[in-house]
């Protein structure tokens, strides 16, 4: 009957020692492994590390809606990287889906590409949440889940993105210095919104009517949807200008190219305008801002894919990683703006311009990505 004990307290050790080596993630204190390019959010950011596995590694982008270019730019890009040579012995399988907006199927894909030994699953979230049951099947088998761009409302992943809150202020700040050097201390103002239900359309808006409210001056806000599709964005803001008439600034959160092909189809005068990077974007602000189309751009590079590939090979590595890594906003207003530097005149007008991040080795090449398929895109 001892020996019966001895044995069955080390047959639950070992029980308990493989279910704590399934666990997910161990929170530990930093510095983080490559802190220059995977930088800690804020001051008190917490650490992650997974237990080490030995590569090469299968890894999987799993995408939501692909109905902008962005998307479609942000899948050729996660192909181009997965060939770049710091990456490309380091991944045994790559493989990309796009499920489209229903959260239910992106759930099942991730769910599938778990239960098939992936080992890291890199993502743009259909929906801030819902994610905890694949969060915990992650978890159970070892597997490094990182959603960038869309994030999750929770801690318990590693998360790669941008601040889109102050991007969202940042845009309304310059709308409100441009208005400002205009005289105008009040009016009417078009909020050109992004995908409806993403914590990235959703946090740029807050950000957007904080400083709108803030202000002193009296402002209208009309809100439409733009997707962050120059095609979509181009009929909403069409609309809006036939039924109201005039804006005295337009923040768009994207699909920005459509927003100024609107108001010069429409006859509506230059006004301030706020956008993303789109080249076309770039390219119609450095033609006309000496016309009153005064306009700022910031990136949400569809390169965060590539920093959220790193990273998970980074955490597959056994490095400690920051549970969310800040990603510097790239920001161009129409003062900065220089073809063959920032834009380019032979270029697309839906390349998204900002594919370069220097402090982590990452610099993938228009040509590039452009020379990659769509063939995973829908």
């Amino acid at each position: 009957m001892k020996l019966g004990r001895v044995i069955s307290t080390a047959v639950v050790g070992l029980m308990l020692s493989t279910s704590l080596s399934l666990a997910g993630p161990e929170i530990v204190s930093g510095p983080g492994a490559d802190p220059a390019c995977f930088a800690p959010w804020v001051a008190d950011t917490k650490y992650m590390q997974w237990q080490a596995k030995e590569g090469p590694y299968k890894i999987a982008v799993v995408n939501g809606f692909v109905g902008n270019g962005w998307r479609i730019q942000m899948i050729k890009t996660a192909k181009a990287f997965a060939e770049d040579p710091a990456m490309k012995d380091k991944i045994a399988e790559f493989k990309v889906v796009s499920t489209g907006t229903d959260a239910p199927a992106q759930l099942g894909a991730i769910e599938d590409f778990i239960n098939q030994g992936y080992d890291a699953i890199v993502t743009i979230a259909v929906s801030p949440e819902g994610f905890d049951r694949v969060i915990r099947l992650a978890d159970k088998n070892d597997v490094v889940l990182v959603p960038f761009d869309n994030v999750l409302d929770t801690d318990k992943v590693m998360q790669v993105n941008e601040d889109q809150l102050l991007m969202g202020q940042t845009w309304a700040k310059f709308a409100l210095k441009e208005l400002a050097a205009k005289g105008v201390s009040s009016g009417n103002i078009l909020e050109v919104r992004g995908l409806a239900g993403n914590s990235v359309d959703r946090d740029r808006s807050i950000g957007i009517n904080e400083v709108l409210e803030a202000d002193a001056g009296d402002w209208k806000v009309t809100q439409v949807v733009g997707n962050w599709d120059d095609g979509t964005a181009q009929k909403v803001v069409a609309d809006a200008i036939a039924v109201h008439g005039h804006f005295d600034a337009i923040i768009a959160q994207g699909g920005t190219v459509g927003v100024v092909q609107a108001m010069i189809d429409s006859g509506h005068p230059f006004v301030p305008v706020t956008g993303e990077s789109e080249n076309g974007f770039r390219k119609l602000v450095a033609k006309h801002s000496g016309e009153g189309l005064k306009g700022i751009s910031i990136g949400q590079s569809p390169g965060l894919v590539a920093i959220a590939m790193k990273a998970a090979v980074s955490a597959l590595e056994g490095n400690v990683m920051p549970q969310l890594i800040s990603v510097p906003l790239p920001v161009a207003d129409y003062t900065e703006l220089e073809d063959g530097k920032n834009f380019w005149s032979d270029l697309p007008d839906n390349f998204f311009t900002v594919n370069e991040f220097p402090p982590c080795g990452v610099n993938i090449s228009g040509p590039s990505i452009m020379a990659q398929t769509e063939a995973d895109v829908k």
